[in-house]
């Protein structure tokens, strides 16, 4: 048998079809669900692998990659596109053990008669990106070209691991040729502006190029009586003519804003599968986007402090005269100590918000020591210059209610009681459903961790928490332990400080 290959389905579209004809090293593509980018990429490598010279006995040989983060969806889904591609010339796939405890790596090696007469000879090594040693793994494979489907779902390390790889078969001391092409594939639904591919989309660098399809649905510009926002059909949507009529409208009914403008739009955002620690949280009734909230100086700025080797704090006010809560501010870090966060906090408030009136409420367990030290992380800040004390309360469901009580308020003037400036993206995120409690794999169920996941975006959420539950909110849920209220109703008296320029601290 011999097989002529032709483009198929990217001919048909502008973006796709300038995708799969890409040579570049790296050559990346974005799009929506539903898109064909899985199926033409794969199109793209076969159509690759007739394009390597021949060597010396007529054989055109490449080894490839396919990776995607989750071992499941690899063999579930991605190899599945694969052999859709290639049944005319399917090899056997078959577990390969590489070393380890992991789970195995699947190859496949199919080859051909070619229409010139040559013949293609390849293997294929279908590697989770996922699994705890896969940068052992993929360090040790001699490749022509690696895919990595699905992206976005992927840590960076992998991917650079395999970049090294790539062009370092085949060899020419095994029949004269070496590498034809060498490089990189990507295709990813969209995410974002944190994530490590967002730069690069935005500022491809030399010898790369990424392509980005048109969304499924456009967003109108409306907000409809939900509060939601009104999602129309894009007549210019790739892969329209094979997807069932009405697929994209069908999706959007019943989804939440993060999943149609990312998976569905694509859009940049935010979208995790997941129950949101504060589902009352509605991004388009709950965030100023684009217009950043100034602070007021007729107000203290209530700060909330998450501890642990990842401090995050949250910068809030409370409008009393109309009863709204305004979300100022944010700083996060990433592993250190409160000793080093106190003064990082100080100084930004002395550069953003100096002449404020400061109130700071830290986790409780913030006020016990450590083993490494005499000094509580509470102590920590306050040494650094900003007046802090324990929260009222550590107990998960106050902590919740502070949040949702005004979340479900309106103002006199009908509007939210609770807005987030654009400033504050981390807390933003978390909100949205970045701070979640993860679905478990239960079949025939849908049920969730019992506690929200301690991921990155858990530190900011819990010091939003502290911040509104130190501010006042959710003490109806604490009238029992009134007496004690009292008490700390005096503490959080002399805890507001004015702010001052730097030397006149007292």
């Amino acid at each position: 048998m011999s097989l002529n290959v032709a483009l198929e389905i990217g001919s048909n579209y502008p973006v796709l079809s300038e995708y799969m004809q890409c040579r570049e090293r790296v050559s990346l593509i974005r799009g929506p669900r539903g898109s064909a980018k899985t199926f033409s990429t794969a199109q793209r490598i076969l159509q690759q692998m007739t394009e390597q010279e021949p060597n010396d006995r007529g054989e055109r040989r490449t080894r490839w990659m396919v990776s995607r983060d989750s071992y499941t969806e690899l063999t579930t889904t991605t190899i599945k596109d694969f052999q859709a591609v290639f049944r005319d010339l399917d090899g056997v796939y078959h577990p390969h053990g590489v070393g380890g405890n992991g789970p195995p790596t699947w190859i496949t090696r199919p080859q051909t008669w070619l229409s010139d007469g040559s013949m293609l000879v390849a293997e294929v090594i279908f590697q989770s990106a996922g699994v705890d040693d896969a940068e052992e793994r993929i360090k040790g494979y001699q490749l022509t070209g690696a895919w990595f489907n699905e992206l976005s779902g992927c840590r960076k390390g992998p991917w650079d691991t395999a970049r090294a790889g790539v062009g370092r078969y085949p060899s020419g001391i095994d029949g004269g040729v070496t590498c034809t092409w060498r490089g990189m594939i990507g295709d990813t639904n969209s995410f974002d502006e944190s994530h490590w591919l967002h730069p690069i989309f935005q500022a491809p660098p030399a010898g790369w190029r990424c392509f980005n399809q048109p969304g499924g649905v456009l967003y109108s510009g409306q907000i409809g009586p939900d509060g939601r926002k009104v999602w129309l059909d894009n007549p210019d949507a790739e892969n329209l003519a094979n997807l069932p009529e009405g697929y994209y409208r069908d999706l959007v009914h019943g989804a939440d804003d993060g999943f149609i403008s990312v998976l569905l739009a694509n859009e940049y955002g935010f979208y995790v599968e997941g129950k949101p620690v504060h589902p009352r949280y509605v991004d388009t009734r709950h965030c100023s986007a684009p217009v950043v909230l100034e602070p007021d100086p007729k107000y203290p700025l209530v700060i909330g402090l998450d501890f642990g080797r990842t401090p995050a704090a949250v910068i809030a006010q409370h409008l009393t005269h109309i009863g709204r809560w305004h979300v100022l501010d944010e700083l996060v870090s990433d592993d250190m100590s409160a000793a080093l966060f106190g003064p990082e906090l100080k100084r930004k408030l002395e550069r953003e918000y100096s002449g404020y009136r400061v109130m700071a409420y830290g986790d409780p367990a913030g006020d016990s020591r450590g083993q490494a030290t005499e000094h509580t992380p509470i102590q920590m800040i306050q040494a650094s210059g900003v007046p802090c004390m324990p929260a009222p309360s550590n107990i998960p469901a106050l902590r919740r209610a502070a949040i949702d009580n005004p979340l479900m308020r309106v103002c006199a003037d009908q509007g939210p009681a609770f807005l987030v400036s654009p400033k504050a993206k981390n807390f933003r995120k978390a909100m949205q459903g970045g701070w979640c409690y993860r679905k478990l794999r239960v079949q025939g169920t849908e049920r969730y961790d019992e506690a929200p996941d301690k991921g990155p975006l858990s530190h900011v959420g819990e010091a939003g928490e502290y911040a509104f539950l130190g501010g006042g909110e959710g003490r109806a849920a604490l009238r029992p332990a009134e007496p004690q209220m009292q008490h700390r109703g005096l503490r959080q008296t002399r805890a507001i400080s004015e702010w001052a320029p730097e030397g006149e601290w007292g």
